[in-house]
């Protein structure tokens, strides 16, 4: 659901420095918010600081989030600890690969290129077709 960035209520919270904002709001200005914040019934944020402080950065007025019925403290601590620490990030080898492969996609080679323009051709060709 979406909710007013003015209307989230954000409670003393375990992360005390917002690291690398910036890079965060060029994610979300590209390709826009990938993961919601999760909040509970009372608007309190349980989840997802950086994501919301960048959204209000960029003069976002709404947010999606996820709305859990929590309003216990030792629930909401539990949430905010299990979000940040369960997530797994990349190793270095899959960075490499996912960065090898998007030099690829990238810089295609002449025969990519070439099949990618055939590709394009057909699809708009068969496309007119059907709205005959």
């Amino acid at each position: 659901m979406r909710v007013r960035v003015d209307k989230i209520i954000v409670r003393r919270r375990l992360r005390k420095e917002l690291e690398d904002i910036e890079s965060l709001m060029e994610s979300m200005r590209k390709y826009g918010q990938l993961c919601p914040i999760i909040i509970n019934s009372h608007n309190e944020l349980l989840a997802g600081e950086r994501r919301l402080t960048a959204a209000i950065r960029l003069g976002w007025p709404t947010i999606e989030a996820i709305v859990l019925d929590k309003d216990d403290e030792l629930e909401m601590l539990e949430i905010e600890l299990e979000e940040n620490l369960a997530r797994a990030n990349l190793s270095n080898s899959e960075i490499d690969e996912g960065l090898k492969r998007l030099a690829k996609l990238r810089n295609p080679s002449i025969f990519r290129r070439i099949l990618n323009f055939f590709k394009r051709l057909f699809r708009k060709i068969f496309k007119k077709r059907r709205h005959w």
